[in-house]
């Protein structure tokens, strides 16, 4: 099949499956207490073609819920819930797949890699932990950006709350020198009404559903204290956003 024709058939897969998810992920879920709603920044460098994509929200949490579940393998439960969310949101069309060194994002079947990625990176210390996924390839990824410095990041830190017994945990969803296929081979209009919608609604609904703390088991199971990871050491990706603002 043509590259044309399968950014075509992608794009009428996510388009559809946009229809859908705006009705369920949109509206706030029941029983919440979000200290600041989910928001997105997504932007396209004109000279490169790159794309960059944060949505970010804060909660507030009972304090010695996340005091029990802050170590790497929270991290790694982290990490894992959002696939298994991606994966429900579009009603099993899109799946993950593991190995020992990469994980393959797929239309249905493994053939079908949308997106491949390296084996994920944790950073933690007492107050911030960042899980990153580096971009390989994959038919979502233009051909000039494969193997090159993209990235998927899930960067949570807490801080302190208003409430009595609470902390405030703010989690930022990033996309970073992604080059989109759909946009190269159809146009950015037709990315940014499909693949570029889904992916923000999508990970606006898996911001929200992390104050059920419902967090998928980790497969790995690799690291149990801090002392396993390296401590973070790139700025968040608000901070990344906000020098990019003031400069």
């Amino acid at each position: 099949m043509a590259p044309a024709a399968i950014a075509a058939a992608l794009a009428a897969v996510l388009a559809a499956a946009f229809v859908g998810l705006r009705k369920v992920f949109v509206r706030p879920l029941p029983g919440m207490d979000i200290v600041r709603e989910a928001d997105d920044a997504t932007e396209i460098n004109d000279a490169t073609g790159a794309v960059r994509s944060v949505q970010s929200a804060e909660v507030s949490l009972p304090a010695d819920k996340i005091e029990a579940l802050w170590s790497p393998l929270y991290l790694e439960r982290l990490a894992r819930t959002y696939w298994r969310f991606l994966s429900r949101a579009t009603l099993g069309l899109v799946r993950v797949y593991y190995t020992e060194g990469e994980r393959y994002v797929c239309l249905l079947f493994r053939p079908f890699k949308l997106i491949t990625f390296d084996a994920p990176e944790y950073e933690m210390d007492a107050e911030r932990g960042v899980v990153r996924w580096r971009i390989v390839r994959g038919l979502l990824v233009a051909r000039h950006g494969h193997d090159r410095d993209g990235y998927l990041e899930i960067d949570v830190r807490r801080r302190p709350a208003q409430r009595p017994g609470c902390v405030n945990v703010e989690v930022e969803v990033e996309v970073a020198n992604f080059y989109p296929a759909i946009a190269y081979r159809l146009s950015r209009f037709v990315y940014t009404q499909t693949q570029s919608r889904i992916h923000v609604v999508v990970t606006h609904g898996f911001l929200r559903s992390l104050t059920r703390l419902d967090l998928e088991e980790s497969v790995v199971g690799r690291f149990v204290s801090t002392d396993d990871v390296p401590d973070p050491t790139a700025p968040s990706p608000r901070e990344r956003q906000g020098a990019r603002v003031s400069g």
